[in-house]
């Protein structure tokens, strides 16, 4: 099992996770965060630290359709392993609905 980033990190990209996570499997897309699922242990620390509670298991049904957006995208974006200020608008797109169709972006953060 591991864990997912869903769209509901899309334009929050709150990373509180980040910083608690015990293998630095956090990767930092321009508005986003993913979770590479090999190296995720499974230890769950991360998702009561989402403010949009956007981290899933992988066993959770909505979890399905974002597990391999992850996976690919951990493979080509930065490594995240630091907190950072989450961006000035993240709290008025908390909640809200088809962000993955309206914002995504495939291009990369900055990572640390």
């Amino acid at each position: 099992m591991t864990y997912i980033v869903t769209e509901a990190c899309i334009k929050c990209k709150y990373t509180d996770c980040v910083e608690v996570c015990p293998v630095d499997c956090f990767y930092e897309g321009d508005n986003m965060l993913v979770i590479h699922p090999d190296e995720c242990i499974d230890c769950g620390v991360c998702e009561p630290e989402c403010p949009p509670e956007a981290i899933l298991p992988d066993t959770d049904p909505q979890a399905d359709q974002w597990l391999s957006l992850n996976r690919d995208f951990s493979e080509t974006w930065p490594n995240i392993t630091r907190k950072k200020d989450a961006p000035a608008d993240a709290d008025s797109h908390k909640g809200e609905e088809n962000k993955y169709e309206k914002y995504f972006s495939d291009k990369p953060g900055l990572g640390d």
